[in-house]
C-alpha cells in the first residue's frame, strides 16, 4: 500500500513539475519514474478514477485532475488566520516593542481579531472585536485600499461621506496602493500612531491587515521607515503562509 502511494505521488510530482507544461505521455512518466508501462498504466487509471489525474482524449496525455483544486480551496477556506498570523505577530512585537493588531473586513467596517501587546509598560490598550468604519485607522484603510475596484467603490458609497471626504479618501487610497502601506495618527485612539500593511490570500484577494500600533511619542520620523519595512515583511510572511498566489 505504501509503495503504491509513493509511486502515485511521484507521478503527481512529475505532472506538476513544469509550470510551462501540463501534459505528459505515459512513456515519459514511465521513463521518469523507472516503472514499467503496465504498472504506470494501472496507477494512472486508479488516479483517474479518483479524479486526481485527467487524460486528454485527443493527445492521450495525462495532467493534474481538478480534485486537487477542490481540495486546495477547501484547505484555504479552513485556515484560521489568527493561528497563522499569531507567531509572526509575536516576533514583530518583540522586535519593534509595540503592539501588533490583526484586522479583517466586516462589511463596511474593520474588526480587530487578534492582538499581541507591546512588551513595554506604556502601550496601547484595546480589546478584541473593536469595529470601526473602513476609512478610519491604518489597518482598515489598508484593507479598503486593496479591495477589488468594484467592491471598493461600493464600500466607499456606503460609508456616508461628504463629497470632500470622499475625494480626500480616494487620494489617500491611491497613495496607500502606491506605497503598499497605510498610516494613521490619532484616528482610532488619541495620541497613537498605526502603521499597517495588507494581507493577501488566494487569487491575490485582500483578507486582512497587520499593523504596528504605539504612542506617538515613540514612533518618530527617524524610526518610521524601519517600522514600515518590518510591517510589510510581516504582512508578506502571513500572506505566504495562508496560501497567497497570483
Amino acid at each position: 500500500m505504501i509503495q503504491s502511494i509513493d509511486r502515485a505521488m511521484s507521478i503527481i510530482h512529475i505532472l506538476r513539475s513544469d509550470p510551462h507544461r501540463n501534459e505528459w505521455s505515459i512513456s515519459e512518466l514511465s521513463k521518469r519514474t523507472e516503472l514499467p508501462i503496465s504498472t504506470m498504466h494501472r496507477l494512472l487509471n486508479s488516479l483517474i478514477d479518483h479524479g486526481l489525474v485527467i487524460q486528454n482524449p485527443n493527445t492521450k496525455h495525462y495532467k493534474i485532475g481538478l480534485l486537487w483544486m477542490e481540495v486546495g480551496l477547501q484547505v484555504l477556506e479552513s485556515i484560521d488566520y489568527r493561528n497563522v498570523a499569531r507567531p509572526i505577530m509575536e516576533d514583530l512585537a518583540l522586535d519593534v516593542k509595540e503592539s501588533i493588531y490583526l484586522n479583517i473586513q466586516d462589511g463596511n467596517f474593520g474588526m480587530t481579531i487578534e492582538i499581541v501587546d507591546s512588551p513595554l509598560k506604556v502601550r496601547i490598550a484595546e480589546t478584541l472585536g473593536i469595529r470601526s468604519p473602513l476609512n478610519i485607522g491604518a489597518p482598515n484603510k489598508a484593507i479598503l485600499s486593496f479591495l477589488k475596484e468594484e467592491e471598493r467603490a461600493d464600500t466607499i458609497k456606503k460609508l456616508g461621506l461628504t463629497k470632500e471626504e470622499t475625494i480626500q479618501l480616494k487620494e489617500t487610497i491611491e497613495e496607500i496602493r502606491r506605497n503598499r502601506y497605510a498610516m494613521s495618527n490619532s484616528e482610532s485612539t488619541e495620541g497613537t500612531i498605526s502603521i499597517a500593511a495588507p494581507i493577501f490570500g488566494y487569487g491575490n484577494k485582500v483578507l486582512a491587515a497587520v499593523s504596528i500600533n504605539g504612542p506617538d511619542f515613540r514612533i518618530t520620523e527617524e524610526s518610521l521607515p524601519q517600522l514600515v519595512e518590518k510591517v510589510k515583511v510581516a504582512a508578506e510572511q502571513i500572506s505566504n503562509r495562508i496560501g497567497r498566489f497570483y
